[in-house]
């Protein structure tokens, strides 16, 4: 007999938006998760298909010194030329929606969280039963992008154009998330929220 996959629950949020920091609370009170950013970049790992058709597409630029892909400059690429990003979401997409399928069925606690920045923009909300939002202003957005990968406002906001709005995302929340200031007290609402879709799931 075969045990049977946990419920699958969302976490969406914009780039810059705490989804890494707040899957870490979730993980250390045992709750497993997917990021679709992880499986992401595992779908274009040296040798990968994905990966042979990105180098095939832009050439030996487009890879850094030890065979990986470079993601700074296919990044400058896709927003540059919007066309492009769309050839490379038909690319990449159908291989990370078979991985991520792959890995939420392997979970086994109590409920397995689902992180994607684009959990609604490619449908991914349907394989979830809730779906968690965080809540955090675009400026706030924009300030920790530029902080953590070192780019400049421009991109970040050539990025958050590709992306639902804060407001937009919220209208689809089952639960939110507030992480507009210090981090520090987000482990007490993580905590509180956990309990939260517990009690849910027993109703």
């Amino acid at each position: 007999m075969t045990n049977t996959p946990p419920t699958i629950i969302g976490l969406a949020g914009g780039i810059g938006s705490g989804k890494s920091t707040i899957t870490k609370y979730f993980n250390e009170i045992g709750i497993q998760s997917v990021d679709a950013d992880d499986v992401a970049r595992l779908v274009v790992q040296p040798n990968s298909e994905c990966l042979k058709s990105i180098h095939q597409r832009y050439g030996n630029d487009i890879l850094l010194n030890d065979g990986t892909l470079n993601r700074k400059a296919l990044r400058e690429i896709i927003f540059e030329q919007p066309k492009e990003r769309v050839w490379l979401e038909a690319l990449t997409h159908p291989a990370i929606r078979k991985e991520v399928s792959a890995q939420l069925q392997t979970a086994t606690s109590k409920y397995v969280l689902l992180v994607h920045p684009l959990l609604f923009e490619t449908n991914q909300n349907a394989l979830c039963k809730w779906v968690i939002v965080i809540d955090v202003p675009k400026e706030i957005q924009i300030q920790r992008t530029m902080s953590r990968d070192q780019i400049s406002q421009e991109n970040v906001e050539k990025i958050l154009v590709t992306q639902l709005s804060n407001i937009e995302r919220l209208k689809r929340a089952d639960f939110v998330l507030e992480n507009a200031g210090n981090i520090v007290d987000m482990n007490a609402k993580v905590l509180k929220l956990h309990q939260k879709i517990l009690e849910s799931l027993l109703c």
